[in-house]
């Protein structure tokens, strides 16, 4: 179990062992979930998205390309959050 220290801001730091645990990298984000009794769940962020957001990242004239792994990615996720 790991000990993490709160600041003065009410901000924690995750340890490198427990990045690489849930294979996060710098600048990716995480999701914390409340759950009863004062427990929290973290984990990698989805990324999931709408198919709005989706049609505005298209390749356009100086952008980069999305790559097959991604497409098929999105794919894969169903297009949650679509309303």
């Amino acid at each position: 179990m790991a000990t993490l220290t709160v600041t003065a801001k009410g901000q924690i730091t995750l340890k490198q062992e427990l990045l690489r645990h849930l294979n996060v990298t710098p600048g990716q984000k995480v999701e914390v979930e409340k759950l009863p009794g004062g427990r929290l769940v973290l984990r990698p962020a989805t990324g999931k998205g709408s198919i709005a957001a989706f049609s505005g990242s298209l390749a356009k004239k100086g952008t980069p390309r999305f790559t097959i792994e991604q497409i098929n990615e999105a794919i894969a996720d169903g297009w949650a959050g679509i309303r």
